[in-house]
């Protein structure tokens, strides 16, 4: 019987610069979502509710919020691109409301899909 990785196609040099370019972008994302719910969960939140003023709240929340659709659909996109079963998919994106794990998602996605693009690489030959 074979595992879900056997049925997953083998990721081509034809497609490594889409993957690359798909990576690079999910990256940016991942860090942008990350660094603003940090902000927001660790400053925004206790000035709101300690100092009485909740402008970075709006400042970060707001952002956060339509950036994270953004990385939705990055994540997304990076997925299909290197086969990722959708529960990879599922972590990936509930890490970017959870602060700092969005940095560990990244850490995560990147060391993947860069070992996929060495093994295109080597398969290439020098």
């Amino acid at each position: 019987m074979s595992s879900p990785v056997d049925t997953v196609p083998p990721l081509t040099a034809d497609k490594a610069p889409g993957v690359r370019g798909a990576l690079l972008r999910y990256r940016i994302m991942a860090y942008l979502v990350g660094t603003l719910l940090v902000v927001l969960v660790v400053v925004g939140m206790p000035l709101k509710y300690f100092g009485d003023n909740g402008i970075v709240v709006t400042l970060t929340g707001v952002p956060h919020g339509w950036l994270y659709m953004v990385l939705l659909i990055t994540a997304y996109d990076l997925g299909r691109r290197v086969h990722w079963p959708w529960g990879r998919l599922l972590v990936i994106a509930l890490a970017g409301t959870v602060p700092f794990l969005s940095f560990w998602a990244e850490y995560s996605a990147r060391k993947d899909v860069q070992a996929r693009l060495k093994a295109v690489a080597s398969q290439d030959g020098p």
